[in-house]
């Protein structure tokens, strides 16, 4: 056995241990609104339920380890009282991902991952359309674990309304664990996908993604490509020159036939298939020749 002491360690090192150790974790999809009313929106994977009566569910944003900063999740939690935690299900997986990118406080992560905003009933954070399942909460109160970097604040959060996707249900009104289609976190770029198992999602950039909201609506609103295939794309710190996609273009016969054709929908079918193999590069180049092929007919 490799025996560890966590005060000889560096924090980071201590982080990946406990996070690859302790897994797979359920993902809070944590929306907040700001004092001025600015939503936020970010996951986090330190979080459980933890009573049902009261139903209580805690979720822990961690104090940075590189500067010790807090995030502003936890800044909304304590200025408002108020979090909506939102299920995260495989279809939503890669737009989550792309949310947890720390975008500059005042972004509205919602718009940068291509989600839409649901009004609450009784809270002011928005839902997750796109989640199967809504929990609205009260925070009852936030304990710090520390004043260090890496170090928890527990957001103690009482459910006041639960709203479930019918979709999710089997016949007697119970939520289908095949249907849902949880994913959870595990160490490094690991997800476990509860029905299928374990697979991966890149983090996100260090530097920021431009985010699902600055892909062109011909592609944005594509009726082949699905959200996880958005959040792809928008993990992207900038879209190919046109040096780059002429290139590409010149190098391969097929795409060029394809572009040729002038048919959107295969165009996108094959930008889907290089995303499929985690391509994204090659997929904005076959988006962004066939937009080109149009502009000049």
């Amino acid at each position: 056995m490799v025996s560890i002491l966590p005060s000889e360690v560096p924090t980071a090192k201590l982080h990946g241990y406990l996070l690859g150790a302790v897994g797979p974790r359920p993902i809070a999809f944590a929306s907040t609104m700001d004092a001025d009313g600015r939503p936020n929106l970010s996951p986090f994977s330190f979080f459980n339920v933890f009573s049902a009566n009261p139903p209580i569910m805690i979720f822990s944003p961690a104090r940075r380890v590189r500067d010790n900063t807090t995030k502003h999740t936890l800044e909304n939690a304590l200025n408002t009282k108020e979090v909506v935690i939102n299920v995260v299900n495989y279809d939503l997986v890669q737009q989550a991902s792309l949310a947890s990118t720390e975008y500059r406080e005042g972004e509205n992560e919602f718009k940068k991952a291509g989600l839409t905003m649901l009004p609450s009933d009784l809270v002011r954070p928005f839902r997750v359309a796109e989640s199967p399942v809504q929990f609205e909460c009260k925070v009852l109160k936030v304990e710090a674990l520390g004043k260090q970097g890496g170090a928890g604040n527990l957001i103690f959060s009482e459910v006041l309304k639960i709203h479930v996707a019918p979709d999710v249900l089997d016949d007697l009104g119970n939520i289908d664990q095949h249907k849902i289609d949880l994913v959870a976190r595990m160490g490094g770029n690991w997800y476990s996908r509860a029905n299928k198992g374990m697979f991966e999602v890149p983090k996100p950039l260090s530097t920021l993604g431009i985010g699902v909201d600055k892909i062109p609506d011909h592609i944005r609103l594509s009726r082949v490509l699905t959200g996880n295939d958005l959040g792809m794309l928008g993990n992207v710190e900038t879209i190919p020159s046109d040096e780059q996609v002429a290139e590409f273009v010149a190098s391969n016969m097929g795409i060029k036939a394809i572009i040729s054709a002038d048919d959107e929908e295969q165009l996108h079918n094959k930008a889907k298939a290089y995303l499929d193999q985690k391509d994204i590069p090659a997929a904005w180049k076959i988006l962004l020749a066939g937009a080109k092929q149009n502009r000049k007919g």
